[in-house]
């Protein structure tokens, strides 16, 4: 369990350093696509080009960076500085063979638990120790997990999520409304929480190879619940007490900004309807994501990065239609609130007079 826990720890930090780059990069290319009509990235560089080809360029670049920066994150995570150097050559190696994000991440993880045992392992002349954190365990580190790297995991990897690819982009119907509907009930299951992050981790590994239709569904899923709680209360305001009305006024701009945790106080209080309504309504708003070609070559911002989005339109029809689903779902399921569940004020402490008070 220790373990387990250990690994999402690092995977977290990994993401949590790469999201401002993958946001950034994302902006560049949405910004030069929509102001510069799809133009072509530069080629040439002592030809002439203009603003919006250099600010797609510019995006592609970053998108570029990310196996190499999530990798030497989790490196670091695991194994401090010493970690950063290898981390990134194994992520720039998955992104040169086309292992991309997750064979990124799986490079960080061999090359931190490597430098990791050599932390510990290695012995060196006292007149040598000076070296190991900046020469010696990141070259024999970078040498060993890049030829595992180059010869055993790389091309595996590789052919796998070329035919994932290959399946996504290749869905039709059917198969297009099962994956949406599974994906969009993953990222609103548990209002950020590890469910949350398996579904946001996988859309963001997409993206990186130019997949932007689950990384949609992932900024749907994530407003729906929000959206669908604050409905449900204009809707219906006596299934909602003092306490839970006051959270909603709180979740509902937190939704705006694609921020779901503002719904867990909600959650908290009926978990079984709030985790049902809030899945079915993102899952119905994921499905609608994939059959109408909906994408996002940005993977968070909420309202304000619609414009940017491949068919915003439909974005925001699945967007309305899962909100309304879960709200009708929530009014539905949920019991008017108790008068006994209003949450009173405190009654003010009596004031005590200590003047008189003597001590002896």
């Amino acid at each position: 369990m220790l373990k387990k826990l250990q690994l999402k720890k690092h995977a977290l930090t990994g993401i949590s350093f790469m999201l401002p780059l993958v946001v950034a990069a994302g902006l560049l290319i949405a910004i030069g696509n929509l102001l510069g009509g799809n133009p072509s990235l530069i080629t040439d560089y002592k030809a002439s080009y203009t603003i919006w080809q250099a600010a797609v360029t510019l995006g592609v670049f970053g998108m570029q960076l990310l196996p190499g920066v999530i990798g030497a994150a989790i490196a670091y995570s695991i194994a401090d500085r010493p970690g950063i150097a290898p981390g990134l050559l194994m992520g720039m190696i998955a992104n040169a063979m086309g292992a991309g994000f997750l064979g990124g991440m799986l490079g960080g993880y061999l090359a931190g638990y490597f430098v990791a045992f050599l932390k510990k392992r290695l012995k060196v002349p006292k007149w040598a120790q000076g070296l190991m954190p900046m020469m010696i365990i990141p070259l024999i580190s970078s040498i060993v997990i890049g030829l595992i790297m180059f010869f055993v995991i790389g091309k595996p990897i590789a052919s796998a999520s070329r035919a994932l690819e290959t399946l996504l982009v290749n869905m039709r119907g059917g198969s297009k409304v099962v994956f949406g509907l599974i994906m969009g009930a993953m990222a609103a299951f548990d209002f950020g929480g590890p469910v949350n992050k398996v579904a946001s981790l996988f859309a963001d590994g997409l993206l990186v190879n130019g997949i932007y239709g689950p990384e949609a569904i992932k900024v749907c899923a994530s407003m729906i619940p929000p959206f669908g709680v604050a409905l449900s209360w204009l809707i219906k305001r006596s299934r909602y007490n003092k306490s839970e009305s006051d959270n909603i006024k709180i979740a509902f701009p937190m939704g705006i900004c694609m921020i779901t945790e503002g719904v867990i106080p909600l959650a908290a209080v009926d978990p079984l309807r709030v985790i049902f309504s809030c899945s079915t309504g993102a899952a119905v708003g994921g499905a609608l994501i994939m059959l109408q070609n909906v994408g996002s070559p940005v993977p968070s911002g909420g309202m304000f990065i619609v414009p940017a989005m491949v068919n915003p339109l439909g974005f925001l029809i699945s967007l309305g239609v899962g909100s309304v689903i879960t709200a009708l779902l929530l009014v539905a399921l949920k019991k008017d609130a108790r008068p006994d569940d209003v949450v009173l004020e405190e009654e003010e402490e009596e004031d005590i007079d200590l003047s008189n008070v003597k001590i002896n």
